[in-house]
């Protein structure tokens, strides 16, 4: 049961914090969300600055294990066809997968107060993914799929447009199918410009 309280305030945080910012959630609301005193939180956490290290962990983890890492490295596509399924995949997940719309205005939001949330936006928003791309690329070159390029560079090209998609979709929710559909044709244009003939 204490595993499962601890989850539940975990859960409740993250949305909380998504909706309010770290400095606009406060542990009595929190606790009174979940049917809880505010000594029911601190038998599980310290403090609010625990709970939200705590969530950066647990982000972290979710996020590594559903989409992928630089640690995590989805597989390297068999076909050109195959990056376009991997690429629709993690957006599908990035777009519609509550926890991570929450994650990303979370770190949104506080990338500017909290250096550890701000290095994380860094991580999962640019480096993370052109990392991730990166290797991916180098693979497909080294199977003789992509033409030889810098593969950096051409991960850079690749995440870009598509992380702008995706904050746009968080922006303006409404217009998340028309993105994905950007993002799609966008991957197809990509292989048709790079693939090997």
């Amino acid at each position: 049961m204490a595993n499962g309280t601890k989850e539940r305030i975990l859960t409740a945080a993250l949305e909380m914090f998504s909706q309010n910012g770290y400095a606009g959630t406060n542990i009595r609301e929190l606790s009174a969300s979940l049917g809880l005193v505010k000594s029911g939180v601190y038998k599980h956490f310290e403090s609010k600055e625990a709970i939200w290290n705590a969530l950066l962990d647990q982000m972290i983890a979710y996020y590594g294990e559903n989409f992928g890492s630089p640690e995590h490295l989805p597989p390297v596509p068999d076909s050109p066809e195959d990056l376009v399924t991997m690429t629709m995949q993690m957006v599908n997940f990035t777009v519609h997968d509550e926890k991570v719309i929450m994650t990303r205005k979370v770190l949104t939001l506080e990338q500017f107060r909290d250096d550890r949330a701000r290095n994380l936006a860094t991580k999962h928003f640019l480096t993370g993914l052109t990392e991730i791309f990166t290797r991916i690329f180098a693979g497909m070159m080294n199977k003789g799929l992509i033409r030889r390029d810098d593969p950096s560079m051409l991960a850079f090209a690749y995440t870009m447009p598509i992380s702008a998609l995706i904050h746009l979709c968080d922006r303006e929710p409404e217009k998340a199918e028309d993105a994905v559909r950007k993002i799609e044709a966008f991957s197809r244009h990509f292989i048709a410009t790079y693939g090997v003939k």
